[in-house]
């Protein structure tokens, strides 16, 4: 057993508390003052009316407190810790937020916080050390080396994480993954620290623990606001100040001794050996009927007033430590740095689709098996023109719309905690995908192509391999767009759902003898996969290509000739690099696109917060029909 395991509960806490007196970087750190009065916040709920969630709340949270927001389900309690953290974004807010006795814009708020959502999102595939070195060079700067790795040795200690420190995040336990959550964040020393239900899903143990670390980062000069919603009477007594929330209205405010006398002074007395946390709560769910609440709302104005907090006009939060933003590209280098890692070390992944398009290169090779240069077998080398657009459309589209959605909410934490521009990640994460898209989608083709007797041409084959790479990125773009907007069980069913009238599209008038109207052939070059199809097609029998081998068995040969094939098509108008700058364009703007939708899936703008109200409008129309 190890000297560590051998110390005492309490020796252990010292320990912790002494770690964070002695670190190096809290020195610097600014104290913030929060004060919000008459904050009001309602959303809309149906055609009728809207719904009141906050009802004109005034309270103070302090520097050095840890401080629990408390009320029953729906009270407004993560709705409150939501808007000071900035991560509300409709919604109608009024009242005022002032910082250290200053009237602030909550923005501004949220340079000097870091919000730890409920659910913990740690970057998988990566060690506790790992990701605490790519979180300290996104959000340090360019500060040495060196004093980043003190850094992180220093919150290893402080957070007890030196035992797992080479553990990859999916093998920590769950308070282990809390206790990181809060780690990637004291990275750069945020002054104000809020946290939703972080005692969810761990032991009273583990949630004992993580009460008492975040006691400590309160003590050594931070303000650190958790919501929860039934704490143990151990837990409970560790926080220095507590704000209830009945019905979007506060119904106390201060500490944890003052809270039994002062509901006994109201009228209603807390059993001997009772929970206080849980006797507020059940007050706040009107268990004890609504006339308690109505007496706690009138009487915590009188009782516990909100002075309001004076600070000379030389304001501290304006830190004194100033840490230069790396650089976009500085961004991009550490993130593409950190995906690249992630990627080799998803062997798994690697191994199942690389077996993947084996897999489909020898059963499309083996059903279309020579027919590239027999005259008999042309219209089975069209077919297999078009089984290969529709494999590089399902293949690349599948696992990103399985995987991207989760993906989004990773990014959403880290964006929203300001670890990096979101166009810098979204660069990285295309050019780091290139490579292994382009080298399965290499192999599927290469293998293809021979097994299925293709012109061996040197510009033939830069042609079709060019035109399918192509069309292989508009489906991954594609898929990224419809996982940037949709989760995944809406986005599996709509994507697929969107490729079937892009399959019929492309194959409109096939045959036909007669040139189509023009409204067929505005929707038939809506399918990208036209574009593509018109090219491979050229790409095999366009360019004079020389008549085709006629097996003797066959009597007649119809499409011997390949300019045949094309008339039959209508394919011989067409121009290959016209469609492949069609295709460009298509691609370019599906991933302009994706950015766009993923830039307003974390800041929607007034039209897209319209569009959310409107279908949320309509999803609670349909409840009520129902």
């Amino acid at each position: 057993m190890s000297m560590k395991s051998k110390l005492k509960p309490k020796q252990r806490d010292n320990e912790v508390q002494d770690a964070s007196v002695s670190l190096s970087h809290l020195k610097k750190m600014a104290s913030i003052d929060i004060e919000f009065d008459d904050l009001t916040y309602t959303v809309p709920i149906s055609r009728k009316g809207s719904k009141v969630i906050l009802r004109g709340i005034s309270g103070q949270f302090k520097s050095g407190e840890l401080t629990v927001i408390m009320g029953p389900s729906g009270a407004g309690k993560s709705t409150l810790l939501n808007i000071l953290a900035g991560y509300v974004s409709s919604g109608s807010t009024t009242g005022r937020v002032s910082i250290n006795g200053h009237v602030q814009d909550v923005n501004h708020l949220k340079k000097m916080s870091c919000y730890i959502m409920q659910e913990d999102l740690v970057q998988p595939r990566l060690t506790i050390f790992e990701a605490l070195q790519f979180a300290a060079d996104l959000k340090l700067g360019n500060i040495p080396r060196k004093t980043k790795l003190t850094l992180i040795e220093e919150i290893l200690n402080i957070l007890r994480l030196n035992h797992a420190r080479d553990v990859i995040t999916e093998h920590l336990s769950g308070g282990e993954k809390k206790k990181l959550s809060i780690a990637l964040e004291l990275v750069n020393n945020p002054s104000v620290m809020f946290l939703d239900e972080p005692t969810t899903g761990l032991d009273e143990i583990s949630a004992a623990q993580c009460t008492k670390l975040l006691k400590y980062l309160a003590q050594s000069g931070r303000t650190v606001v958790c919501s929860l919603h039934t704490p143990s009477a151990s837990i409970f007594a560790q926080f220095d100040h507590v704000y209830v929330i009945a019905d979007g209205q506060c119904i106390y405010r201060s500490t944890v001794n003052n809270l039994v006398p002062f509901v006994k002074q109201i009228g209603i007395e807390c059993p001997e050996h009772y929970n206080p946390a849980d006797f507020v709560i059940e007050i706040s769910a009107g268990e004890y009927g609504s006339e308690w609440i109505s007496r706690m709302i009138n009487a915590v104005d009188t009782q516990f007033p909100v002075v309001p907090i004076s600070q000379p006009t030389s304001i501290e939060f304006q830190s004194e430590r100033k840490i230069s933003k790396l650089s976009w590209f500085h961004q991009f280098t550490v993130l593409s740095r950190r995906m690249l890692m992630q990627l080799f070390r998803n062997k798994n992944y690697i191994y199942i689709n690389l077996s993947i398009h084996v897999f489909l290169g020898f059963t499309i090779g083996g059903l279309f098996l020579n027919v590239g240069h027999d005259g008999s077998k042309t219209i089975y080398n069209f077919g297999f023109c078009l089984a290969s657009l529709i494999i590089l459309l399902y293949i690349p589209m599948l696992p990103v719309l399985m995987h991207f959605p989760s993906e989004v909410q990773l990014i959403k934490r880290e964006y929203f905690n300001m670890w990096y521009d979101l166009s810098s990640y979204y660069c990285a994460y295309t050019v780091i995908n290139i490579p292994a898209q382009i080298l399965v989608t290499s192999i599927y083709l290469s293998m293809v192509y021979v097994i299925t007797d293709q012109p061996l041409e040197l510009f033939r084959c830069a042609m079709f391999f060019s035109t399918c790479f192509i069309c292989m990125f508009i489906a991954d773009s594609m898929a990224h767009a419809i996982a940037s907007t949709l989760n995944i069980v809406n986005g599996t069913f709509f994507g697929p759902s969107l490729s079937v009238p892009l399959m019929l599209f492309a194959v409109q008038g096939l045959g036909e003898t007669k040139s189509l109207p023009i409204y067929r052939k505005l929707i038939m070059y809506l399918s990208y996969l036209r574009y593509g199809l018109e090219n491979l097609t050229t790409a095999l029998y366009g360019y004079n290509r020389e008549q085709l081998y006629c097996p003797t068995a066959k009597i007649f040969c119809m499409f011997r000739s390949p300019r045949n094939i094309l008339q039959m098509m209508q394919m011989d108008h067409v121009v290959f690099w016209l469609n492949f700058l069609a295709l460009i364009i298509i691609l370019i703007f599906l991933k302009v696109l994706t950015y766009y939708l993923l830039r307003q899936r974390f800041r929607p703008n007034k039209t897209f917060q319209a569009l959310n109200l409107i279908g949320s409008l309509i999803k609670s129309h349909l409840n009520v029909d129902n």
